[in-house]
């Protein structure tokens, strides 16, 4: 009886996020499509800014607050069969997927790549591309269920970061 109490509140009630999330001290993701950097937030700061890919058009990367849902090391490229660790694999090393337009974050990510000379470039069919290195890092401090801010302004990372209580 205690271990299907045990299974049922682990697969029905969300044990992540514990209230509102983005909240002071929680991660929050902010990207910025109008520079092509990526904002890491944590403990009500930003802890680091990177250079990321977006989208080839305006409208391919969808802007709003997203949820990331799926993370995944080594993600296989299902659209030309190519597995995940092959050094053909424009998905580089890491998945970090979210919920846009109403998805289940296989469609939408932030991952790595095997073109880093795309960074900073509008490239994408509508991903989030960061370096490896990057993207490992951030990887394993982003649980499911943090937000991720896809925009496109002239606003400082903090100070979208306080408009989304992510920063005090």
């Amino acid at each position: 009886m205690q271990s299907l109490l045990v299974f049922i509140l682990l697969t029905v009630s969300p044990i992540w996020p514990v209230g509102e999330n983005p909240a002071v001290g929680y991660p929050f993701l902010i990207v910025n499509k109008a520079t092509n950097e990526l904002a890491y937030i944590n403990d009500g700061a930003v802890q680091g800014v990177y250079p990321v890919g977006t989208g080839k058009t305006e409208e391919l990367t969808p802007e709003g607050l997203h949820t990331i849902t799926v993370k995944a090391k080594n993600p296989y490229y299902r659209k030309k069969n190519i597995p995940g660790g092959d050094p053909r694999n424009p998905l580089g090393s890491r998945w970090i997927g979210f919920d846009a337009l109403d998805t289940d974050g296989r469609i939408y990510g932030v991952h790595g790549t095997n073109n880093p000379s795309s960074i900073g470039k509008y490239v994408s069919n509508g991903c989030i591309r960061m370096n490896n290195k990057d993207v490992e890092g951030l990887f394993d401090n982003i649980p499911i269920g943090t937000k991720i801010l896809v925009t496109t302004t002239d606003e400082s990372f903090e100070s979208l970061g306080k408009t989304y209580k992510a920063i005090q």
